[in-house]
């Protein structure tokens, strides 16, 4: 079963910490040279001194992927560099605010929606259109369990759960170019982005009497899924999800 990434050039958003950084950094020690985003160049720098320890090309670019222009920027910056993109991984996200259904207002609506899946459907839009014209290529969508089943975050679970549909129309509608396209959906992970629900010990506890496995994910977690669906080993498989989730969606 072949897991190199040698020769590929990936992708991935949201790399300057938690899942992001550690698939970034595993998929530059499987071989790939990376483009990395998020919003703030100083984090990606640290991350991409990180990875180019591997002995890998690293490129940090400040993208705030909520919005299209900097979306062109990003790809045309990527391909300027390294020709091709080979593996997209859509793991940027945000959740600005833990109001109820009841309560969220059309300000932190828009914002989910924008990054969690405007930014990831046209990012993924912009990638496939190269991929086309080099015959193919993979794309993973950093998904959650929220999607499948909702939690405390309302908005963030539908973002989600369109995340999910996302992957299922893009494999669909992209197998004709060779294009693969598959998620992940990780359970609560011990990020700083989701840390204010790791933190509550009320949460956690919820979380955990949910988790056969009876911890938190650690993003190191999420590496193998990543690897395997980036690869060759994964070729024939499209629009599929794959919960890595301690068996909480059991």
């Amino acid at each position: 079963m072949n897991l190199s990434l040698e020769n590929k050039v990936a992708l991935v958003t949201g790399a300057s910490r938690g899942i992001g950084r550690s698939i970034a950094r595993a998929m530059a020690e499987s071989g790939a040279d990376l483009i990395i985003a998020s919003r703030k160049i100083a984090d990606l720098e640290t991350a991409a001194s990180d990875i180019r320890q591997t002995g890998r090309k690293c490129l940090p670019v400040a993208t705030h992927i909520g919005r299209l222009e900097e979306i062109k920027n990003l790809v045309e910056r990527a391909m300027k560099e390294f020709g091709r993109i080979d593996i997209l991984v859509n793991n940027a996200a945000t959740n600005p605010s833990m109001a109820s259904a009841m309560d969220i207002d059309n300000r932190a609506w828009d914002s989910i929606m924008n990054l969690n899946l405007k930014g990831l459907f046209f990012l993924s839009q912009s990638v496939a259109r190269a991929m086309k014209e080099q015959s193919g290529g993979k794309i993973i969508n950093v998904a959650s369990v929220a999607g499948i089943s909702p939690d405390i975050l309302p908005v963030y679970s539908i973002s989600k759960a369109g995340v999910i549909m996302a992957t299922k129309v893009m494999a669909q509608q992209w197998a004709i170019y060779n294009i693969r396209v598959n998620a992940i959906a990780p359970s609560l992970t011990k990020t700083r982005f989701s840390e204010p629900l790791w933190s509550n010990q009320d949460i956690l506890n919820i979380a955990m009497s949910r988790t056969p496995l009876a911890r938190p994910a650690e993003p190191e977690d999420m590496v193998g899924a990543a690897i395997f669906l980036a690869s060759d080993a994964s070729n024939y498989i499209t629009g599929q999800v794959i919960a890595v989730d301690g068996g909480m969606t059991i």
